[in-house]
């Protein structure tokens, strides 16, 4: 079986679209910023219902999670065998099992670049997403039921998050293959740097020019302009827009001191391995 998926994985609200967008922008190496609304020509997510509708022909009920789960590993084995040498693949899933079925499968993957962001910056822009309070997002965060069901549009299928630090202990060392972590700050101090040890990850040349300007192309302001004048396909349905703000520290100062406290006792262990306590 070929092992060309290379997942982009993080949990929500934590930076894979500025990746997918870093990437786009320097893969195809366009004269112009990429679209934000065209971010799956660099990868679709595991999570659109219209691939696991395609390889069920016969009717598949998206909202039933055992036979979403049934009908992922055609999903992901035709995204692998493609033809292609390299195929991304956006997810927000955990590297877990669930009812005895992986969701991501080794004998299809070459690797995963995971990112990573403070979890009480990623939980104000998970609530404004989720259109949760605080309080809700910091309890999410610590479930280790924590699921991503269909919404209204029933567009995308259900999502296995769990709890924030067993999502990125399952991404940082899996089995099976090597994955590449970054967080989030990193990308924002240090851009340049942070994308080019990307490429090297993925065995692509980093050319400087090339580089500096697919950075300039997927910044927080190009985005989020593209998004004030053409909207974006990815905005959650509870949110008034999907790029919101952006910044680092963020969490300190908006979330209450109940979700400060949540979170910095559930994940303290894993918030100090990475820098941020």
């Amino acid at each position: 079986m070929p092992k060309t998926i290379i997942w982009l994985a993080s949990y929500p609200k934590s930076g894979n679209t500025w990746l997918r967008m870093f990437l786009f922008n320097y893969l195809f190496n366009p004269d112009k910023p990429a679209p934000i609304n065209q971010a799956h020509r660099i990868g679709p997510s595991d999570a659109t219902a219209a691939l696991y509708t395609k390889a069920v022909p016969f009717g598949l009920n998206i909202t039933d999670p055992h036979a979403v789960l049934t009908a992922r590993p055609g999903v992901i084995s035709a995204h692998a065998g493609n033809g292609a040498d390299v195929n991304f693949m956006k997810t927000h899933n955990a590297n877990i099992r669930v009812g005895e079925k992986p969701l991501i499968m080794p004998e299809h993957t070459r690797g995963a670049i995971y990112v990573l962001r403070d979890p009480l910056d990623m939980a104000v822009s998970y609530a404004d997403h989720y259109g949760l309070t605080h309080d809700d997002a910091s309890e999410a965060l610590g479930s280790p039921s924590n699921t991503i069901l269909p919404d209204q549009t029933k567009s995308v299928v259900p999502q296995y998050l769990g709890n924030w630090s067993d999502h990125v202990r399952s991404w940082a060392k899996p089995k099976g293959f090597k994955s590449h972590v970054i967080r989030y700050e990193d990308m924002k101090s240090d851009p340049e740097g942070t994308f080019a040890a990307v490429l090297k990850y993925i065995g692509a040349p980093s050319e400087p020019t090339r580089l500096a300007r697919a950075v300039q192309f997927s910044s927080f302001d190009e985005v989020k302009k593209q998004e004030d004048e053409h909207g974006f396909v990815e905005k959650s349905q509870n949110a008034e827009r999907f790029f919101r703000a952006g910044r680092v520290g963020d969490g300190r100062k908006q979330l209450p001191q109940s979700a400060i406290d949540r979170i910095c006792a559930d994940h303290g262990d894993v918030m100090k391995q990475y820098g941020y306590l």
